[in-house]
């Protein structure tokens, strides 16, 4: 899971599985797997290095390293 902000500044957690695109609009619109929506603060920029930096976090645990 990644921390995002709400566009009110309000800190969350999401699971990086339940994304399916993220967009820039006025703010960072993430689209989720069930079409729902997210608008957050975070840029599409620091979204996918905050997944980057999980699923590599992830890969690394699961082989030991």
């Amino acid at each position: 899971m990644i921390a995002l902000r709400t566009v009110s500044g309000k800190e969350f957690y999401l699971n990086t599985d339940c994304i399916l695109k993220v967009e820039k609009d006025y703010d960072t619109l993430i689209t989720l797997v069930d079409h729902k929506t997210l608008r957050v603060m975070d840029s599409p920029e620091e979204i996918a290095e905050k997944v980057l930096a999980y699923k590599q976090k992830i890969y690394q645990s699961s082989m030991g390293v």
